[in-house]
């Protein structure tokens, strides 16, 4: 069943109540403003601390949006881009590009506009939807993106290549259209996030939507009373895979716009928030500014906060010991999945096992998992190899790229790039990403490891371990350390401090500096090797 139908039914059932909110903390104006009230002012999107729409709105603007596709000359199987900064118009607009029959195409809001142009061609994009941040970005290619014929505008100050989306949706149906859709109907794609180079695009079919929700509705159990708080991008499937069983359940879901750590906790308070996904460097800097004593819990309603999850990168166990110290009645989940599995769940934790802390868990609800050798052999308990999974949300191809699907995808398998081992109770850890193993001196080294062992030191905000080139071993383990606020760490401390590990983990070399990580929180490897990498081989040859 096509997931637009849960929209339809939570519209009928409950068609009255709260189903999405916005927050923006950064407008200081507390003035409210009704759907109704947008719709007579040319934008102000951007410009209101809340709004706020009910099921049957909802269901009404992702109609409208459909309609006015359909009009353009949309049709079942074309493809429409999404360029949006999260907002309360994001998820109407994807449910509208849906019902149209077409592709809903997210885009990386952080792409350049040469990136952004590559997805739209690599994706066969036939039109796309965009919002105010990306004008320029916009107009730099406009003209160079022939086969998108329609460019329609979010905002107030509409530029003149667009169309403006807001006052055209206005005046179509707000009745669904009659377009029929079945499981294995194409339905989005999305693009891997480039941590390991340019991104692919990955198709997934209606089934693959579908699955997302019931796996995440299974392993959370929400209810219609549970408030979901969504912070990360939505253009990613991990933020719409997680709201998905908000859909299941037609409970409330908030998307607060920035990351600050007291913005966080009294929007959970005031919105009463009941589920909270993070990221790991927003955990991370929850805890420091309430170690720092920034704000006060007491100051705020947290007791209907029953779980907080964290998924898209490896989770440090130390990270979620500080967290039960200071939330010792949380529920814990971690969720592994990447976005050729349709985000989060092909793996999960699972709440009744945090004694499990490190593990990314066991195989999630109607997923199947293994570890393979290179020959694709299952390896025994304990021995590392590839992780592999199997379910109804595997997707159905890189677009456009039979070489690179054939090398991931092995009679329904799909072999994720991540090296992990199982513990003979059967639960799975992470061990590093294929790409980032380090091989120094015949030795592999997994820098998750290393960055887990660092992450513990008082001192350290955020660690990346990578591999520089080194002419005696091949490579050696560089740690690049971001210290926290307010504190001082030196070289010397941190080799003293490594000396914990065994001699052929220890990094070879410390760099202080900022990590970078993207919008979905994982660290920007690539870009640190081209960083450190080159320096490094200079200094070989130099000292050669």
């Amino acid at each position: 069943m096509p997931i637009t139908q849960f929209l339809k039914k939570n519209a009928e059932k409950y068609p009255n109540q709260t189903a999405l909110v916005e927050i923006n903390p950064d407008v200081k104006e507390l003035r409210r403003v009704t759907w109704k009230e947008y719709e007579l002012i040319e934008s102000g999107a951007s410009q209101e601390y809340k709004r706020e729409i009910t099921w049957s709105v909802f269901e009404e603007k992702a109609n409208r949006c459909a309609n006015l596709l359909i009009s353009r000359g949309i049709k079942k199987g074309d493809k429409v881009a999404i360029l949006l900064m999260n907002c309360l118009e994001w998820l109407p607009i994807y449910f509208g590009i849906l019902k149209s029959g077409a592709l809903a195409v997210p885009i990386n809001y952080r792409f350049t506009s040469d990136e952004i142009k590559y997805c739209l061609e690599l994706a066969d994009v036939d039109a796309l939807v965009f919002g105010p941040e990306f004008i320029g970005r916009m107009e730099e290619i406009c003209d160079k993106i022939p086969r998108v014929k329609l460019l329609f505008y979010v905002g107030d100050a509409c530029p003149t290549f667009a169309e403006n989306y807001l006052h055209l949706a206005t005046n179509f149906s707000s009745v669904s259209p009659d377009i029929e859709l079945n499981d294995h109907d194409d339905a989005a794609i999305y693009f891997s996030s480039g941590t390991t180079g340019f991104p692919k695009a990955i198709l997934h079919n209606h089934e693959s939507l579908m699955h997302s929700a019931i796996t995440e509705q299974k392993h959370h159990g929400q209810t219609h009373d549970d408030v979901f708080l969504c912070i990360p991008p939505l253009y990613h499937t991990g933020a719409k895979m997680h709201w998905f069983g908000s859909l299941l359940s037609a409970g409330k879901a908030v998307l607060l716009k920035g990351i600050k750590p007291k913005n966080i906790i009294e929007t959970i308070s005031n919105e009463k928030c009941s589920i909270v996904w993070l990221l790991v460097p927003w955990a991370q800097d929850i805890l420091d500014a309430i170690e720092r004593g920034d704000f006060d819990l007491g100051d705020y309603s947290l007791a209907q906060w029953r779980l907080m999850h964290i998924g898209a990168q490896p989770v440090p166990p130390s990270l979620i010991k500080r967290w039960m110290t200071i939330f010792p009645n949380h529920q814990y989940d971690t969720n592994y999945g990447l976005s050729e599995s349709i985000g989060p769940g092909a793996v999960h934790l699972g709440v009744e096992n945090i004694h499990k802390v490190g593990a990314i868990g066991v195989a999630g609800y109607g997923w199947e998992v293994k570890i393979v050798s290179p020959d694709g052999i299952e390896v025994t308990d304990g021995e590392v190899g590839e992780l592999a999974v199997k379910g109804p949300g595997v997707m159905t191809c890189y677009y456009k790229d039979e070489k690179a699907t054939q090398e991931v995808l092995k009679d329904g398998w799909l072999l994720t790039g991540d090296m992990a081992k199982k513990d003979e109770d059967g639960f799975i850890y992470l061990v590093d990403r294929k790409k980032d193993v380090i091989i120094s001196g015949g030795e592999n080294l997994y820098p998750v490891q290393i960055e887990d062992f660092l992450r513990a030191h008082e001192a350290i905000s955020d660690v990346a371990v990578i591999g520089l080139p080194d002419q005696r071993l091949g490579e050696i383990a560089a740690a690049i350390i971001q210290i926290k606020d307010g504190t001082s760490c030196s070289e010397d401390e941190i080799n003293e401090f490594c000396k914990a590990l065994p001699r052929y983990k220890r990094p070879h070399k410390i760099i202080f500096a900022p990590v970078p990580r993207n919008a979905t929180g994982k660290i920007e490897k690539p870009r640190l090797r081209e960083i450190y990498c080159g320096e490094s081989l200079v200094a070989s040859q130099v000292n050669s």
